[in-house]
């Protein structure tokens, strides 16, 4: 496969995630890739850092480039640069942006090859991210392996019907939060519990993360695992029985409903 040679319209965290994660990969050469950003301090301090190009100028960004990454914040859609039309004419382009349909897309970009939306998570910054993605049209066999290429960088990717990108956002894109905040209530029940604030912290942290290990590697379901823990009468039972009566598999379900109702909203604007 010819080398990829992207330009990034946007150089935040998750493009730089994405630039790391290609390098790291050796999917292509720091000389193959150029980045620009609003007010261009993020394109250089992410040029500086990793060997890759900044260019402010929005023609000869472009005009080398196959692959176009739109890593911008997605509030600025509306304003981008009416030039883009043709300058990614040919092109494929890869979205970022939380929210952004690919209908919506389509009106900046009306002239690219093919347009893909994406929903990463933020833990693409260690290349352990879950991506779902789709496209505009179907992706030919080569325009497949370039998005493969690109968020393998990030971790796994899944391709899912648009009509899922509301649920995939709640549930991918919010849910490290809710297992950050799960994870919290677990340090601060250790805590209550007698245990010092550091040690609770890193029991939980190691505690969720041995488990997740776990559960990916056996492929079942997880109520397989979570009845392999639990003894009839024991200390799991008694924990479980609060968390049934408190309703936590409801109040979780309303969570992820209420995040994906949230990302219909914002998909409309």
């Amino acid at each position: 496969m010819p080398p990829l040679k992207l330009a990034f319209l946007g150089t935040g965290n998750l493009a730089a995630a994405i630039v790391r994660g290609l390098l790291a990969h050796q999917a292509c050469p720091p000389s193959a890739i150029a980045g620009t950003s609003k007010s261009g301090e993020s394109a250089r301090r992410l040029a500086a850092e990793t060997g890759i190009r900044h260019e402010p100028d929005l023609v000869r960004l472009l005009a080398g480039a196959d692959t176009v990454i739109v890593a911008f914040k997605p509030q600025s859609l509306a304003a981008a640069d009416p030039r883009l039309a043709e300058l990614t004419a040919g092109k494929l382009v890869i979205s970022v942006l939380a929210g952004k349909k690919l209908s919506r897309l389509a009106q900046v970009f009306p002239r690219a090859r093919n347009v893909v939306r994406t929903m990463p998570n933020t833990p693409a910054a260690i290349g352990a991210a879950m991506t779902v993605y789709c496209a505009r049209d179907p992706l030919s066999a080569g325009d497949e392996a370039i998005v493969h290429r690109l968020l393998g960088a990030l971790g796994r990717h899944l391709a899912l019907g648009e009509e899922h990108m509301d649920a995939v956002t709640a549930l991918v894109g919010s849910g490290p939060a809710f297992l950050f905040e799960f994870v919290a209530a677990l340090r601060d029940g250790g805590i209550a519990a007698g245990l010092p604030a550091d040690t609770a912290q890193q029991l939980a942290v190691e505690t969720a993360l041995g488990s997740a290990r776990l559960l990916a590697r056996d492929g079942g379901p997880p109520e397989a695992l979570r009845d392999r823990v639990v003894s009839p009468n024991g200390t799991t039972f008694a924990g479980l029985q609060v968390l049934a009566a408190r309703q936590f598999r409801e109040t979780v379900r309303e969570t992820v409903l209420a995040a994906a109702r949230r990302a219909g909203e914002l998909s409309r604007d």
